[in-house]
């Protein structure tokens, strides 16, 4: 099954995790020729920033790599400036505003306050330009490059309320997961939603939702990410650590393939990227785009998405860092995504009718 001509990265997975890889490679599409574009994907990331430009690029691009038609970035101007000479594949809207800064900037990001209107300091007007993008998409990925700026976040609130009235699968990160330590109700009970913490957010997660720090006596090293998930009534969580483990609350997965051990900035953002595209995929799936003989049912296969999301994400650290060593950099991965790909499920088209 391995193309990188490094260590195969079978070696490295335990009997279940294989079995789990075979009913995610359900979800992903054969490349047919009556597929037209957009079908295999349609994702949105919010985020990026006047001080983070790379994040939202990271999200995005791991998207596109992984095989989504397109890929979308939702920032401020300032942000859409740096973002569109990353690259010409991504479409870059100049729609989120943040707070006025200094005098210095100019009107429309970061103004004066005295003479900003309430067009671009307004969240609800934000948003409303924001909104009607809905429809045009499958998944939206929140918060890479997002900050903590208080205009952000509330627009980013109302994006996402708007979101789950559409049903539309959402992946949160970084510092939109401050809003939900502020705020559980905002995803609470809502299954599409997919949160992606890393030790220091999981920790201020479990805080805000008054879960202990210890584990259960058993030693059970799951315990704490389940009753996170239950507590927000069935949103699945990916806690991020040496091992990934993901959880509804009710189901729950342990992802063990060998990653990297650099743990530099951006990472994650491949991570909310392949997991998104893997969500349109989901999408496309259950809608019947292409034949399969065993049908997975719907409660499972979002699960079965993050999994495959986080399994290509170890893969891509784990090839960057046998090239690069301590030097890796998040730009390293998104290089990766195709060749791990290929690693973990080989040609797709080969026998996807045999499923």
């Amino acid at each position: 099954m391995s193309r990188s001509g490094t260590t195969n990265s079978e070696a490295s997975m335990s009997s279940a995790t294989k079995e789990i890889l075979g009913r995610v490679r359900q979800l992903v599409p054969p490349m047919l020729e009556r597929f037209h574009k957009g079908q295999m994907g349609r994702v949105a990331v919010i985020g990026g920033s006047e001080d983070y430009t790379g994040a939202p690029y990271f999200s995005a691009m791991a998207s596109a790599r992984l095989g989504c038609d397109l890929s979308h970035v939702i920032c401020t101007p300032t942000a859409a400036t740096v973002i569109k000479t990353y690259s010409p594949n991504l479409m870059v809207h100049p729609l989120m505003r943040s707070l006025p800064s200094s005098p210095a900037k100019p009107a429309g990001e970061d103004s004066d306050p005295s003479t900003a209107s309430k067009h671009d300091t307004d969240p609800s007007e934000i948003a409303s330009r924001i909104i009607p993008l809905l429809s045009r998409l499958h998944v939206l990925v929140i918060g890479p490059g997002l900050g903590r700026d208080p205009l952000m976040q509330k627009t980013v609130a109302l994006v996402i309320q708007a979101a789950k009235k559409q049903n539309m699968p959402m992946v949160l990160d970084a510092d939109a997961l401050l809003l939900i330590c502020n705020d559980p109700d905002l995803v609470r009970g809502y299954q599409e939603a997919v949160l992606t913490p890393n030790v220091v957010e999981f920790e201020r997660l479990a805080k805000a939702l008054n879960i202990e720090k210890e584990v259960a006596k058993e030693g059970k090293e799951t315990d704490r990410v389940e009753r996170l998930a239950r507590e927000l009534g069935g949103v699945m969580v990916l806690q991020k650590g040496g091992k990934d483990y993901l959880s509804n609350g009710t189901v729950t997965y342990s992802v063990d393939l060998e990653g990297g051990k650099k743990r530099s900035g951006g990472q994650g953002d491949t991570l909310t990227g392949s997991i998104a595209t893997f969500l349109g995929w989901r999408k496309a799936y259950h809608e019947g785009l292409w034949d399969v003989k065993h049908k997975l049912k719907e409660e499972e296969t979002a699960g079965l998405a993050v999994f495959g999301g986080s399994a290509i994400t170890r893969e891509c650290s784990r090839l960057a860092f046998a090239k690069r060593g301590r030097s890796l950099q998040a730009s390293d991965l998104t290089d990766e995504v195709h060749t791990a790909f290929l690693n973990i499920f080989g040609e797709v088209d080969e026998d996807i009718f045999k499923l």
